[in-house]
């Protein structure tokens, strides 16, 4: 039987809140920097992977605005498109380091990559907007991984200009501790469950049952 997450559910959308806030801010600090407007979609074709906790919220949302109609088929066709492609650029990127080449210029090359997610309607809109995962929320604005920094191409920053800048170390370690929640709520069998990251177009095509999560099957009573 799988466990209710809506707790974890709830923390999860208070980050998230937390996010946006930040995004705001920097934007009503810098408004000629942040270029973010209705149309562009310029973030919706970023490589990217998703927590245990995001990508299961994202997959809950989904089942709950999305019944069996032609608007669900047309965001899983082209979640398979987009699944066979990232695992291609994956690939790629393993061969690569098999080859010998440097880690840093392999996460350079995927950055360059596009890949058009599968909630990118025909309109250039986001079909679960309200739902969209926190890189998304904070495309436009300066952010740091691993100490080197991050902006959108399309924002006006200036190089060597300081500015408000999101850690988004901190945010994926409270994100991390949430999916490691998950995995201790169904007891996991697998103890690498919490540190699994998907694309957007796994996390909508993943069924979350009891076999994916590692829940332990209860053991049947011997008779005497």
């Amino acid at each position: 039987m799988i466990p209710d997450f809506s707790d974890i559910f709830s923390r999860y959308e208070a980050l998230v809140a937390e996010v946006d806030v930040l995004f705001d801010r920097v934007a009503a600090q810098h408004p000629e920097c942040v270029t973010c407007e209705k149309g562009c979609s310029d973030c919706c074709h970023a490589l990217f992977d998703l927590t245990l906790v995001e990508a299961m919220y994202l997959n809950a949302r989904f089942r709950e605005n999305f019944g069996d109609g032609p608007v669900r088929s047309s965001i899983v066709t082209r979640a398979n498109e987009a699944d066979r492609r990232s695992y291609k650029l994956k690939r790629q990127a393993y061969k690569d380091s098999q080859a010998g080449v440097d880690t840093r210029t392999i996460l350079e090359n995927m950055a360059r990559q596009r890949l058009r997610c599968p909630l990118l309607g025909t309109d250039e809109q986001c079909e679960m907007y309200a739902h969209r995962p926190i890189t998304c929320r904070l495309y436009g604005i300066p952010t740091a991984i691993g100490g080197k920094a991050h902006t959108c191409g399309k924002a006006n920053f200036a190089k060597g200009v300081a500015y408000p800048t999101v850690h988004m170390d901190k945010i994926q370690d409270r994100l991390i501790a949430l999916s490691q929640e998950i995995a201790d709520r169904v007891n996991s069998r697998f103890k690498e469950l919490s540190g699994v990251f998907v694309p957007v177009s796994m996390a909508l095509l993943t069924v979350y049952d009891a076999q994916y999560l590692g829940i332990p099957t209860p053991k049947k009573e011997s008779r005497k």
